[in-house]
Parts: structure tokens; sequence; C-alpha cells
């Protein structure tokens, strides 16, 4: 479930397609996102799920993303 709301919005905010939109995906090479893309994706991501995201510094993969949410969603 947290995947799939991540990948949503990321194929919201890139307009990508969801199969080019995988864990293993690297936003930067993979989705050519750039800061302005990360910072908006960050900002959904931390308005859907009621969590903060203090740096995107480590969050290269949709995976990196998915057990960060994952681990702060489980400290609530």
């Amino acid at each position: 479930m947290t995947f799939e709301k991540i990948q949503a919005i990321i194929v919201d905010q890139l307009d990508k397609e969801e199969e080019e939109v995988q864990l293993e995906t690297n936003f930067r090479e993979d989705l050519e996102a750039d800061s302005l893309d990360l910072f908006q994706i960050i900002n959904d991501i931390e308005d859907e799920f009621d969590i903060k995201i203090e740096s995107e510094e480590g969050l290269t993969t949709v995976q990196d993303i998915v057990t960060f949410v994952e681990v702060e969603l489980a400290k609530k």
C-alpha cells in the first residue's frame, strides 16, 4: 500500500507511466528528476502520510523513500 501511494505521487508529479516507477527506480538517473521535482514529490508524500522528511539526502531510489516512510509510520 505504501509503495502504491508513493508510486502514484511520483507518476503524477513527473508525468511518467506506472511501469517506469518501480522500487529499484533511481529518481535522477531513471526518471530524470531535478531538485524541484524531488522537493514537490517529498512535499506530497509528507502530506499523504502526515510525516516530516527533513532531508532528501540518501533518498535516491523509490525503495529508499518507501522504507523511510514505513519506518516513520511505525513510530506513530
